[in-house]
């Protein structure tokens, strides 16, 4: 694990790293898919490139956040796919309750980290570091990065865990990797 100060010279070095390619050609006539002007994807039309995440679309707009996805930050998103949260059953069902939107702000915010993140970039970290590399979420939460054989994990407080999964698609302004499980912080 290395620490908070090497994070920042660790996020440098995978930001750096090349993007993968966008997933097929988007055509200009499809108006569920937004592009910019030069025809790049956003991170909310990439979103909606993969029929496999079509909750956690939902979460975003019952959370209010899906518009961030459209400005000129950049984020990368550890997307759970759409059995993800089935697997979380009732549970994940109630966070999409109105009484429930500052808790589903905190649980997408730890799904989310700052710049362009790749499963190639992390794989070199994971390959450079010569084990496990931490990254600080927007929600502030630490999760570690770990490679065994082809499969790269993702922790979270030691409890969460989900496996990179499906293909990454990247956009202008982000990427989004989708992942088998809902990081949820561990319950207290």
């Amino acid at each position: 694990m290395i620490g908070k100060g090497n994070i920042r010279c660790w996020f440098v070095a995978i930001v750096s790293l090349p993007l993968l390619a966008a997933c097929g050609d988007v055509e200009p006539d499809q108006p569920e898919i937004a592009t910019t002007e030069d025809g790049s994807l956003t991170l909310a039309a990439a979103l909606g490139t993969n029929d496999d995440l079509g909750r956690l679309q939902q979460a975003l707009a019952q959370s209010e956040l899906s518009g961030v996805f459209d400005g000129p930050a950049s984020y990368t998103v550890l997307a759970p796919t759409d059995m993800a949260f089935e697997d979380l059953r009732t549970d994940g069902t109630a966070l999409l309750e109105e009484d429930q939107r500052p808790i589903l702000v905190a649980i997408l915010r730890d799904h989310l980290l700052p710049g362009h993140v790749t499963p190639e970039g992390i794989e070199e970290a994971i390959r450079t570091q010569g084990g496990p590399v931490t990254m600080t979420t927007l929600g502030e939460t630490d999760v570690v990065f770990t490679k065994s054989g082809d499969t790269i994990t993702v922790e979270m407080g030691g409890a969460a865990r989900a496996t990179l999964s499906g293909t990454a698609i990247a956009a202008n302004n982000g990427v989004v990797i989708p992942i088998d499980s809902v990081l949820l912080p561990p319950k207290g």
